[in-house]
């Protein structure tokens, strides 16, 4: 699919399907930033954004848009899982965004090296997480590779729990001994993050607490005029506040009926009637919903994401007094 600025009205329902969408090589990005010559850490990053970055926009590549088991589910002969639309193969969820500064990935699925060959992304600077289930967390391990180009850990932004099952399901990433041989077990650096901005790769991140369910609690984020909220089924008043005058809301939408513990379509309407952002993206789709008939039920300026889809937004990126680019180390 072309990529969308905030200012393009075209209709994704008018666009190409993923077989016809541009490479990123054939799509104009903010920069070059995914390359081994990336930016050292995302402080080098951050103390790099000038004025002209802070107005440039940045690119949302959706790398899966897909229910904790994914579509097709294995053994599921129902119609969407047999179907042909490509746009009904979704793979777990996660988002990179392509900053002027470098490539912020939030969460690691399962599916993620897959992704990022798919999409020929093959670095990113930092990374940010939701919440620990393991359909978000359980690719974390595809990491091991970027501390050659980046010279430096992986930052991880999590909170304390996310950080405490990192610890426990990745521990062999946390032994204190020698390694067998460079690269043997991912290289990561804890950023503990609350319910306060941060600021990251020259860019304020604002996280968005919301329920997932009766016991658990998930965060979204706000990057600009952009915002990231999936797996939830409530947004207290303080967290919508935090989402006002939005141009691009992404939010997740199970299915048609009620889930304990995500929205179902009627309920994320409810979410996108209350905030009137221009656009929204429902993402965490089941099988339930058939991309073409489902998306054309929905009304104006909503549409349903898809694995490989690209939209163009406006990061608010951090204006400063450019710094020295550090350089990367190794070369994977």
């Amino acid at each position: 699919m072309e990529s969308h600025s905030p200012r393009d009205v075209s209709s994704p329902r008018d666009v190409p399907s993923p077989r016809d969408v541009p490479s990123p090589r054939d799509v104009s990005s903010p920069r070059d930033v995914s390359s081994s010559a990336g930016l050292a850490s995302p402080a080098a990053a951050s103390a790099a954004v000038s004025a002209s970055d802070a107005d440039r926009d940045a690119e949302v590549v959706f790398l899966g848009t897909g229910t904790s088991v994914g579509v097709p589910a294995i053994g599921c002969d129902c119609d969407v899982c047999q179907s042909d639309d490509p746009r009904n193969r979704r793979t777990r969820c996660a988002i990179v965004v392509r900053l002027p500064t470098g490539t912020l990935l939030i969460d690691t699925p399962p599916d993620l090296r897959t992704q990022l060959i798919r999409e020929r992304i093959p670095l990113a600077h930092a990374v940010v997480y939701t919440h620990e289930h393991a359909d978000h967390l359980f690719g974390l391990d595809d990491l091991r590779l970027f501390p050659f180009r980046l010279g430096t850990p992986v930052p991880l932004y999590c909170q304390r729990q996310v950080e405490a099952r990192i610890r426990k399901s990745f521990d062999y990433a946390f032994r204190q001994r020698e390694p067998t041989h460079p690269g043997s077990a991912p290289r990561l650096e804890f950023q503990t993050i609350g319910e306060d901005p941060f600021e990251t790769l020259g860019c304020r991140l604002i996280p968005i607490p919301m329920t997932h369910g009766p016991h658990f609690n998930v965060i979204g984020f706000r990057i600009g005029d952009f915002a990231y909220c999936t797996d939830t089924n409530g947004i207290p008043d303080k967290s919508m506040d935090r989402l006002r005058g939005l141009d691009t809301l992404v939010l997740g939408a199970l299915r048609y009926r009620p889930h304990p513990t995500h929205f179902n379509i009627d309920e994320a309407l409810s979410v996108v009637e209350a905030l009137k952002p221009r656009r929204t993206y429902f993402t965490h789709i089941g099988h339930e919903l058939d991309h073409g008939p489902a998306e054309a039920s929905l009304p104006s300026g909503v549409w349903l994401a898809y694995d490989g889809l690209r939209l163009r937004i406006r990061p608010g990126m951090l204006a400063a007094t450019p710094a020295v680019d550090h350089g990367v180390g190794g070369s994977g």
